[in-house]
């Protein structure tokens, strides 16, 4: 049985390399956000370990200007440890649309499939159906044939 070509192989093709490229895009966002993330936790964790470092040692500082280094020290870190949650919070909404990218990607190809399958099994019915008849008529010639 002939296979018929379907008419959209080239824009399903299209689709999937879309859909392609739109996942390993998901990906690399997906990277930079848990990077992002993971520099976040470790900048928290160690202004945590450092404040408690400070409140052990403050009775040991002796001048005014090691206060002031802690004091401005923690003051970059609190602006550093915002602007990493800035950070954060803007490679999450580039992670949500990337996924959102990809989800609107796959199902264009999902359609396309689904048509492909579709147009498939009445490609198969169809010479079903053909091949039945051309057996029906086999049928009918050989009786015509036989019979007296």
């Amino acid at each position: 049985m002939a296979s018929k070509n379907f008419e959209l192989e080239n824009v399903l093709k299209y689709r999937a390399e879309i859909e392609r490229m739109r996942k390993q895009e998901f990906a690399e966002a997906k990277q930079d956000f848990e990077r992002a993330s993971d520099k976040l936790c470790q900048e928290e964790a160690l202004v945590e370990d450092l404040s408690r470092d400070f409140c052990h040692r403050h009775g040991e500082l002796d001048s005014i200007e090691d206060l002031r280094m802690f004091a401005s020290f923690f003051a970059r870190k609190r602006e550093e440890i915002k602007e990493q949650k800035e950070r954060v919070d803007y490679l999450g909404h580039v992670l949500s649309d990337c996924r959102m990218t990809m989800l609107d990607a796959t199902k264009d190809k999902k359609v396309l499939e689904s048509l492909k399958e579709k147009k498939a099994k009445e490609f198969r019915l169809a010479m079903e159906q053909k091949e039945q008849e051309f057996i029906d008529e086999i049928a009918v010639q050989k009786k015509e044939k036989t019979s007296p």
